[in-house]
């Protein structure tokens, strides 16, 4: 069982479904395991309940009535309180486009349905691993003319007045970029080191959330590297 990172005794679930009978589904099988649930309906009751209990981890449906799920996934990402916690999209949309949507609107994970219990367990759970492993005391790192703060989970750039706010991803994305400059990492490495090898995600997954925090820092940062992957460079600086 995974610890919660948010000093609870169990961590605390937050499943968005539509559909009755997946809601009691999932909610049997997480309380069976030990964690704690709360229910949503549509992304409204969604978004207002994060903001009451700051759930620890968030399963959320695409298709539902009142808010959609990728629509209920950018406001929580545009939340400075709620922006961090991370975000499983379950649904029944399959299409590659689909896909890179809801990476877009900011899941973590993106899970067709149907899919067994025992591996939607099993993502929830190296979710909430990573997110703890980032969960340690302050740690400013600075490079080029950026201060990435892994305790605020904030990035400063020089010249800058506001903070930029990353989601917990792209923050971890570009630390670890970051703390390894020049360095070249494939996809599949990004996807080992940041998401964790137990952790099922897309093939696009890392292209998408290279592509928003290029789009938020500046696009000179993150380099492709043809053929191979992607590097942080300061060298510009």
């Amino acid at each position: 069982m995974t610890g919660p990172i948010s000093g609870r005794n169990k961590p605390l679930v937050l499943v968005v479904d539509d559909e009755e009978d997946i809601l009691e589904l999932v909610k049997y099988n997480l309380k069976k395991e030990g964690f704690d649930v709360e229910c949503a309906e549509n992304g409204i009751q969604a978004l207002e309940m994060a903001k009451e209990s700051t759930p620890d981890i968030i399963v959320m449906d695409i298709m539902m009535p009142e808010m959609d799920g990728i629509q209920a996934s950018r406001h929580l990402r545009e939340h400075a309180l709620l922006r961090t916690i991370p975000i499983l999209m379950l649904t029944a949309k399959s299409d590659e486009s689909d896909q890179v949507e809801g990476l877009d609107a900011g899941a973590d994970i993106y899970l067709t349905k149907p899919v067994s219990i025992p591996v939607l367990l099993s993502q929830i759970k190296a979710l909430l691993r990573g997110a703890k492993r980032y969960d340690m005391p302050v740690d400013v790192l600075r490079i080029a003319d950026l201060e990435i703060d892994r305790d605020r989970f904030e990035v400063r750039q020089r010249d800058r007045e506001d903070p930029i706010r990353l989601a917990r991803k792209e923050f971890e994305l570009l630390y670890f970029f970051a703390s390894r400059p020049g360095r070249v990492f494939s996809r599949q490495d990004l996807l080992d080191q940041v998401w964790g090898h137990d952790v099922y995600v897309v093939d696009r997954t890392v292209d998408v959330h290279v592509r928003k925090i290029r789009e938020k820092i500046g696009e000179h940062y993150i380099e492709t590297v043809k053929g191979v992957g992607y590097r942080f460079t300061d060298q510009n600086f």
